[in-house]
Order: C-alpha cells, then sequence, then structure tokens
C-alpha cells in the first residue's frame, strides 16, 4: 500500500484525537510510524493500525475505515482540487475514479494499485458501484463515498448490497443523493 494512505491516516487521526493518540496507535501497532508518500508498505502495517484505532475507540475495523475515508476526503481535496474541481455533485466525482483519478495517482504513485470499480445505473437513480480487490478495503471506499458526499455537501444513501466479508465475489454499493 502507497504510503500516502498511511500519511491521510495520520493526518485524520492526529486532526481528531492528537499526536499523543498517533503515538498510541504506532507503539500498540509496533510499527516506527515512518511513511513516506511514495513509499509502498505492507498492507498488514495499515491493519494492524486500524485495529488499534478500533480498540482505542470501541470500533470495529469495518467502522474504523468508513471512519478514516469520510474524514479523509477534505485532505485529499487539498492536496488534489484538481480532481475535485471539475464535479459539482458526488455521483460524477465518483464516476471518474476509473477514468481520470486512477490513472493520475498512477502517475503520481508509481506501483500504486487501484481498484476498477464497475459503474451501473439502478431504475431508481441510483450508482452501482462494484468493488473487487484483493485488499477488501470496501469498508474504505464506503468512508470515502461518505466523505465525497459531505465535500459537495449532499446527503447520501449509501447501501452495501452485497459484500466480499460476507461471502460474495466482489462488493455491491448502491449510492444515491437523498
Amino acid at each position: 500500500m502507497k504510503g500516502i494512505i498511511f500519511n491521510l491516516l495520520e493526518d485524520v487521526v492526529v486532526d481528531t484525537y492528537g499526536d499523543r493518540m498517533w503515538d498510541e496507535l504506532l507503539d500498540t501497532s509496533g510499527l516506527d510510524g515512518v511513511f513516506t508518500s511514495l513509499g509502498n508498505y505492507d498492507d498488514d502495517h495499515v491493519m494492524a493500525l486500524v485495529s488499534a484505532a478500533g480498540a482505542a475507540m470501541s470500533l470495529s475495523d469495518g467502522e474504523v475505515l468508513r471512519w478514516f475515508g469520510q474524514r479523509a476526503i477534505p485532505g485529499m481535496a487539498k492536496r488534489w482540487p484538481a480532481f475535485f474541481a471539475p464535479h459539482d455533485t458526488t455521483l460524477p466525482f465518483l464516476q471518474s475514479l476509473n477514468s481520470v483519478i486512477h490513472p493520475e495517482v498512477r502517475k503520481l504513485y508509481t506501483g500504486a494499485y487501484c481498484t476498477q470499480f464497475e459503474f451501473t445505473s439502478a431504475a431508481d437513480g441510483a450508482l452501482m458501484i462494484g468493488y473487487n480487490s484483493p485488499r477488501r478495503l470496501c469498508d474504505l471506499a464506503h468512508g470515502f463515498i461518505l466523505g465525497a458526499g459531505d465535500y459537495y455537501r449532499e446527503s447520501l444513501f449509501v447501501r452495501h448490497l452485497e459484500c466480499m466479508h460476507q461471502g460474495s465475489g466482489r462488493c455491491l454499493i448502491s449510492v444515491k443523493a437523498a
């Protein structure tokens, strides 16, 4: 996993709970905390931090990932405003992931693995997002979706219809502006 994810997690933890909490999470997880944005780190490292945060906050790993994803979006918008500026609402922004955002991420962060999402529209106007990744970080994706809604000042109705964590071959997430 690219170090930028660790950098964003640190920013969110420090902004919400302070430097001491970040240091405690590093101690609990046994990590040194030196993560460069361009560096590559074992996926288990981020999950160790997530589990440590969950224990400290009395949340499940999935809840921590959603919390982190939602709160990371403002920092992402500051770092990469060009990804957010062309859109006025959440759904077009989400639909730009495969064609605009992820190719640029791969240019910025050589070797970055970016999930390819499948997008379809439901009869009720919801955006259906298919997610399939060996990392199984669908809860992080869910948090990013909620954070994007916050960024665009939209209330979203997000439902996880299928999940790899419950035996499905992929995740299917329904997103609709409320």
